[in-house]
């Protein structure tokens, strides 16, 4: 199977779509792909939860050969619109429910760029393998002589064995191999990774190492002239308003974080740490470990970094640095003020392949059962899980890595890790429906703690970034003029579904969140999706698909057993309320919230989507 190379595309589909079965090694290419589907979920992580939701028996195991592994582009992925992603959907193993993982990197429009929208992965190889797609040619091809190789050590290998240049390739490391539920894909060369929900370890079940893309084909659009235009406008916009992210990357906001109570400190048990902060800030991270900025696919932002550290115990650490969630997750969440540690934490974790948020909070985790009792030397090999011991705290990431003693129990998160432990370990383990939260307080903004109780992949700010609003982002087309006060309780649950409806459209699109962040508006997208598709897209019309995709989530959940009673957070965040610092005193008022939320979106008092919200989503 062979497209002509440098085939143009003229509406920002191929109208491919890879069907794989690894089992019996059949490759076929679905030919004018879910043309209907991809008009009403428009791509990315929209058409991929539809598939899922079709296809996927409930109760499926995730790691059994009958789970898919979803990867889909966008529309707006390999066009010239800036840092264009892909979304990896399919059912968790880390949470036992709706999976999604999304990245930036490159992978995803050399995929495009090959010919394909997107890749169905069923089934599990005999043997370990790796899949090489080039301009239209597939092949399964033997990863043996991979298997058990680190992330970069992949990189290495595919770079001696595959001749063409410019290729791009997703990886596990032995956590995905050893099927970790914490486990992350790769983007080798990169290090972007779609982290989140355990993807890696569905990938390892299936007996695949690796997936290499290169593509010479022009991704066209319906109207180039209005596209351009678009484009000029966002490019703009996008440039006045994001050097602090160039200069300083997200790690700028660490500082900052700790100032309103946002950062998470000694595993979010309390909110001020400001003399030590200073020493993992951005600033500093910029004067001391920064070689240059990174940029992903066509970006002009550049938030990524590259790093040497060049002193110190860490000395020659390198490569791709940590982003603020990691600066969070293996510095304040463990009272570590080593950032030589942290990025070699960091680099743990890409090397293995693993989810950075998660493996910072099962180390945390670890900590504070370590502090009472719970877990002893003889658990962990004779480290000290003492806060802030950064050398023992780092060698635990090599434990988890290589599922090795208490490592095996701590990488299938802290959840699973605390029902087996017990001993009122439950207590330290702070996750949503089995998730660890990432590096934002919701005490710090009452929005994002409805946002983390709903959110269908579990805790996750992503899914709805509302705490941007109450923090600075203005939605004009949504009615957000102004910031918000991020304590008050009234109008947040409306202000999260309109989010979390905001946030599906771009997994679907899929575009970078920090294009909001930076500027771009609702309308800006709309005229982009217009010019690309051929298709009249306005504001209203994608917000209503964006609810469609977010009820299809919820309902592939509700399939699986969810309900009101997991939408919800850790004992600690919700009755434990911070005695100094910038959340002092407060904690939010979720079951308000709750009750409003659900009848916004036209849920039952049990969080389940009635039929006639059904209905009048087309879902019914």
């Amino acid at each position: 199977m062979r497209l002509e190379t440098r085939m143009a595309f003229q509406n920002g589909y191929t109208g491919r779509v890879l069907r794989i079965n690894l089992s019996t090694e059949s490759i076929r290419t679905i030919e004018g792909a879910y043309v209907e589907d991809r008009e009403r979920f428009i791509g990315g992580s929209g058409l991929a939860a539809k598939v899922l939701f079709d296809e996927l028996k409930p109760k499926t195991d995730p790691l059994g050969q009958d789970n898919l592994l979803i990867f889909m582009a966008g529309p707006l992925t390999g066009t010239s619109w800036p840092s264009t992603r892909y979304a990896v959907v399919c059912k968790s193993p880390l949470t036992g429910m709706y999976g999604e993982a999304t990245a930036s990197g490159h992978w995803g429009p050399q995929l495009k760029m090959a010919g394909y929208d997107g890749m169905i992965l069923e089934g599990r190889a005999e043997n370990p393998v790796y899949i090489w797609v080039s301009d239209g040619e597939v092949e399964i091809r033997d990863a043996s002589h991979l298997w058990g190789m680190k992330v970069h050590e992949v990189g290495e290998a595919l770079k001696r064995e595959i001749k063409e240049s410019g290729f791009k390739a997703l990886t596990i490391g032995p956590a995905g191999e050893r099927l970790a539920g914490i486990a992350a894909i790769i983007e080798c060369y990169h290090g972007s990774a779609c982290a989140r929900c355990g993807v890696g370890a569905v990938m390892g079940s299936k007996n695949l190492k690796a997936i290499a893309a290169r593509g010479t084909s022009i991704v066209g659009v319906a109207k180039e002239e209005e596209y351009k235009a678009v484009l000029r406008n966002g490019l703009v916009t996008l440039t006045q308003n994001s050097e602090g992210m160039r200069k300083y990357g997200t790690p700028g906001g660490t500082a900052p974080a700790e100032l309103t109570g946002d950062l998470p400190i000694k595993n979010w048990s309390v909110n001020s740490w400001r003399n030590e902060v200073e020493k993992i800030s951005g600033e500093t991270y910029a004067a001391t470990i920064l070689k240059k900025p990174a940029a992903c696919h066509r970006c002009s932002v550049a938030c990524k970094r590259e790093i040497e550290v060049k002193e110190g115990p860490y000395k020659g650490v390198e490569g791709h640095g940590p982003e603020y969630e990691t600066v969070a997750g293996f510095g304040s969440l463990l009272l570590n003020d080593n950032l030589g540690s942290i990025a070699y934490a960091n680099a743990l974790c890409t090397a293995y392949g693993m989810d950075t948020i998660s493996c910072g909070g099962v180390v945390a985790f670890a900590a504070e059962c370590y502090e009472h009792g719970i877990i002893t030397k003889n658990d962990t090999e004779g480290l000290s899980l003492e806060w802030g011991n950064h050398k023992d705290l780092v060698s635990l990431v090599e434990l988890i890595g290589e599922r090795r003693g208490i490592g095996k129990l701590l990488g299938d998160g802290s959840k699973v890790a605390s029902q087996k432990l017990g001993r009122g370990s439950e207590r330290f383990a702070i996750n949503v429906k089995g998730m660890e939260l990432p590096a934002h307080d919701p005490r710090a903004y009452e929005s994002l703690a409805l946002g983390y109780a709903t959110a269908n992949r579990g805790a996750d700010h992503l899914t709805a970034c509302s705490h941007w609003v109450e923090r600075s982002t203005k939605i004009p087309e949504l009615g957000y003029l102004s910031t918000l006060d991020r304590f008050t309780t009234d109008g947040k649950a409306e202000l999260v579904a309109k989010m979390q409806n905001y946030m599906a459209v771009l997994d679907s699109l899929a575009l970078c969140k920090f294009d909001l962040f930076c500027g771009t508006t609702y309308t800006h997208i709309a005229n982009a999706l217009s010019a690309v598709t051929g298709i009249d897209w306005t504001v209203e019309k994608l917000q209503k698909t964006g609810e469609k995709i977010y009820n299809l989530k919820r309902m592939f959940n509700v399939r699986e057993g969810v309900s009101r009673k997991d939408d919800t957070l850790p004992e600690r965040i919700l009755t434990k309320p911070i005695v100094q610092g910038g959340t002092k005193d407060h904690v939010p008022n979720l079951e308000r919230m709750l009750n409003e939320y659900y009848e916004i979106r036209g849920w039952d008092e049990q969080g389940v989507p009635m039929e006639e919200t059904l209905e009048r989503l087309g879902l019914s």
